[in-house]
């Protein structure tokens, strides 16, 4: 007896095999033509339905769902009825019999009708396609692991299992779809070199499929997002993948495909000049709340004023239809495109407020953050954001989610640290990593700001906690011994705490691994260098070594990110020579590739170090790239868009005066003269200080003259002159100089010849005053753009007199007397 039982579930399966064919209720479940066809059939015949009968009905009526468009879907209607949930009862009792493919199937089938992670049903396929994974097909393990990637099984034993079974058998995965799907789900569980080799994979199946589908594509960027690793080459193919199928995208695939890019700081003009265009003829069919949505969050960043306009107006018109997660989407919208429209910041206000009860704890922090730089003038609502924040803080236990809700809290008007706050902060301070410390520390200092009159000092509520915020975060850069794991950590470090307590302990930890800067995480590293703005010779000097042994390995757009720390903290390895050229020639055959808004930054890191490569200032200053570059710069966000644009100019001023010989024509006088009209405003307490005292050395305030703009359209503290005796020349006018180009003149030679107008032997100088940003952190070495103002200034015929803000405020510069004296040595001594 046990014998045949042992078989009977094979021999059940076998017998249903042959009756497949000629089964007639299996026949009538393929010919119905709705759902409620299929549900009269299963109620006639519960009795009757086997397991084939069961997938098949569950089947179909995923097939019926999928032709519908996403809006005329009946998944609730579905779901909900009686007869769904007697199909749910009858799969549960039959999945030993099933076969593996069906036994995914139903899984897949069941999470596109939203049946919940934690339904027994889901729970015992999911077991049971667990026990079978080493059975599973490469087409089903495909599946059942994005069936467990959909329920946010991301990082356990079993896909471990999965990805053990991938890095086994993946020479043999040749369908894109199969392995972009097994990439994005295991993401999670995979080592650097399993990264590197599946990346590899996709590289690969994209050079050699004729024709690979849009989706399949769009999932390699998406792993790329998973693993946080731009890497070019892989996007780039994909971007041509994008580019093909243009017909095929619609607003949904234009918004994730553009949101991946942003994640990855990936810009392909071309494909944001087609979406943006795309996305402009979709305005007028984006006539319900989810595809409007989907318009607003892709469009109005990438889009110019008067469109702008236009999706605010629609917005209005139909917020009060904006489910919750659409309500918020806008909302941050709306923050990043800084909206100022107090009607639509009032209705998008009232909405979130409508939904707070249901917005998980990381919703909650986005909306606090979006209502805050809106200005939404709105008390109730703040007053109920800072009670369910304190409630989730409560219950909360991971480290992360507790810096991020103190980090929020602090950012509500009015809010407080009271000792609830206190105690769940200091519970979980020697887990927090530093991005957490850093949340948490620029939260304490704002409440300490807020909260001045009432303080108790270092020993207070907020002293004592800083304290232990700064000893966990010193100690943990103590502990550090992985790079790559501690610039994880300090990639959105940023502020006053970490700049004032951190710095110094951070450059220590990272000369101490500085063995362990390798050509793949050089990038990464040159730019916190960039963003510290800390000048540490060993670590700059690690960077060239590498990339002057490497350079071949690095992509070529990557030597932007190489250059820059060198060019803004003014800095020359000791093979400078050498590394300048070495990145230089590695770019220089590859300008096409560049991003024309990249290539101007790369033209303008370079200038700062005194470097001007023909073939690229000539790629650049040319009408074609222009035009490029302008229809690039209306897609970009306005923040990107605005310093690409000063960048060039500040490109243009630098070759016009160190490269006449290029013969580059000065075409930024209109663009000058308008920041010039928005930036004029009254001296400083400190310009009129030392207007004063320039004056009463000169004989008079007429002597000096307060923020001149030079030739070029460089601003100057203050411009004076002095004849060929060192006796001042008087200024009849005291409003502001608009630069004189027509007295700028060149030798034949292309050397500069000065300005006419002046006596002979007069000499212009021109008197700055630098503050603390014009210095690199932690010394008194000029950053690159300072250094390159003086050269500049000089070539323009300016003899230059900086005063540093450390000289000016030292003690030995106490009085009155004092800076007088120091200001006549200054001036008098450069002539």
């Amino acid at each position: 007896m046990l014998f045949l039982r042992r078989f009977y579930p094979f021999g059940l399966r076998c017998c249903q095999c042959r009756t497949l064919s000629s089964d007639p209720l299996l026949s009538q479940l393929n010919s119905c033509t709705n759902e409620d066809q299929v549900f009269d059939l299963v109620g006639k015949n519960k009795t009757k339905l086997s397991v084939k009968h069961v997938e098949g009905a569950i089947s179909i009526l995923w097939q019926f769902q999928k032709k519908k468009p996403e809006l005329l879907r009946s998944i609730n209607y579905v779901r909900n009825h009686s007869q769904f949930l007697i199909l749910r009862i009858l799969a549960e009792n039959k999945i030993e019999y099933m076969d593996n493919e069906a036994l995914v199937d139903m899984l897949y089938d069941l999470l596109r009708f939203e049946v919940e992670a934690h339904d027994s049903l889901v729970e015992e396929l999911v077991m049971e396609g667990w026990r079978r994974l080493h059975r599973l097909s490469l087409p089903a393990l495909s599946k059942f692991a994005l069936c467990l990637h959909e329920q946010q099984i991301y990082n356990s034993p079993v896909m471990g299992h999965i990805a053990d079974i991938v890095n086994k058998n993946l020479a043999a995965i040749q369908d894109t779809r199969i392995l972009s799907v097994l990439m994005i789900s295991i993401s999670g569980v995979i080592s650097q070199s399993f990264r590197d080799r599946l990346i590899q994979k996709a590289e690969f199946a994209l050079e050699t499929v004729e024709r690979v589908p849009l989706n399949h594509a769009r999932r390699f960027v998406q792993f790329l997002r998973n693993v946080r690793l731009p890497y070019r080459p892989l996007l780039d193919k994909c971007n041509k993948v994008f580019l093909q199928h243009v017909s095929q995208l619609d607003i949904e695939q234009l918004a994730i495909i553009l949101g991946l890019y942003q994640s990855l700081q990936y810009n392909n003009t071309e494909f944001r000049i087609v979406a943006k265009q795309k996305l402009m003829d979709m305005m007028d069919d984006c006539n319900n709340p989810l595809s409007f949505t989907r318009l607003f969050v892709t469009l109005a960043p990438m889009t110019g004023p008067e469109t702008k306009e236009q999706l605010i107006e629609t917005a209005l018109l139909v917020a009060d239809e904006f489910d919750h997660q659409q309500a918020l989407a806008v909302a941050e919208t709306m923050q990043e495109i800084e909206c100022r429209n107090s009607q639509l910041i009032h209705k998008i206000a009232s909405l979130l407020h409508k939904y707070l009860d249901i917005y998980r704890p990381v919703d909650l922090a986005k909306l606090t953050q979006c209502l805050v730089m809106l200005r939404c003038p709105n008390p109730e609502l703040y007053s109920k954001l800072q009670r369910l924040l304190i409630g989730c803080l409560q219950v909360n236990i991971i480290p992360a989610d507790i810096a991020m809700l103190t980090r929020v809290l602090s950012i509500l008007p009015s809010s407080y640290m009271d000792e609830v706050v206190v105690t769940r902060v200091d519970a979980i301070l020697s887990q927090c990593s530093l991005s957490d410390l850093n949340s948490i520390a620029t939260a304490i200092i704002k409440w300490v700001r807020r909260d001045q009159p009432n303080q108790q000092g270092p020993s207070g509520i907020y002293g004592k906690l800083l304290q232990k915020v700064n000893s966990c975060a010193t100690q943990r850069l103590k502990q550090a011994n992985d790079l790559d794991l501690l610039l994880d950590e300090l990639k959105y470090v940023t502020g006053e705490w970490f700049e004032e307590m951190l710095l110094e302990e951070t450059m220590l930890a990272l000369q101490r691994l500085l063995n362990q800067i390798t050509w793949v995480n050089v990038l990464e590293f040159s730019s916190f260098l960039v963003k510290t703005a800390y000048l540490c010779p060993p670590l700059l000097d690690r960077i060239a070594a590498v990339t002057l042994q490497h350079i071949n390995k690095i992509y070529n757009s990557g030597t932007y990110s190489l250059l820059l720390p060198f060019a803004i903290l003014n800095y020359d390895p000791p093979q400078g020579e050498e590394f300048f050229e070495t990145c230089i020639r590695h770019f220089s055959s590859r300008l096409g590739s560049f991003e024309p808004h990249l290539l101007v930054l790369l033209g303008f890191a370079l200038a700062l170090s005194e470097y001007f490569p023909e073939n690229l200032i000539k790629a650049v200053f040319n009408v074609e790239f222009l035009t490029k570059l302008d229809a690039q710069l209306d897609t970009l966000p306005d923040a990107l868009n605005r310093k690409v644009r000063s960048r060039l100019m500040e490109l243009n001023r630098a070759v016009c005066l160190e490269c006449p010989e290029f013969q580059i024509p000065w075409f930024h006088e209109r663009y000058c003269q308008q920041l010039q009209r928005k930036g004029n405003g009254k001296p400083s307490a400190l310009q009129q200080q030392i207007h004063k005292l320039l004056g009463q050395i000169l004989g008079g305030s007429h002597f000096a003259k307060v923020s001149v703009f030079t030739p070029y359209y460089y601003g100057i503290d203050f411009e004076c002159i002095l004849d060929k005796n060192q006796k001042p020349l008087p200024y009849t006018d005291q409003n502001v100089v608009v630069a004189d180009l027509e007295r700028v003149h060149w030798g034949l030679d292309g050397q500069f010849m000065g300005r006419r107008g002046l006596p002979p032997g007069a000499q212009r100088i021109a008197v700055e005053f630098l503050d603390s940003k014009a210095f690199c952190k932690n010394s008194n070495h000029l950053k690159g753009e300072i250094a390159m103002k003086k050269r500049h200034l000089e070539i323009l015929g300016y003899q230059v007199v900086q005063i540093p803000h450390f000289e000016w405020n030292s003690m030995e510069l106490s009085s009155k007397d004092a800076w007088i004296e120091y200001l006549k040595k200054k001036v008098f001594e450069k002539v």
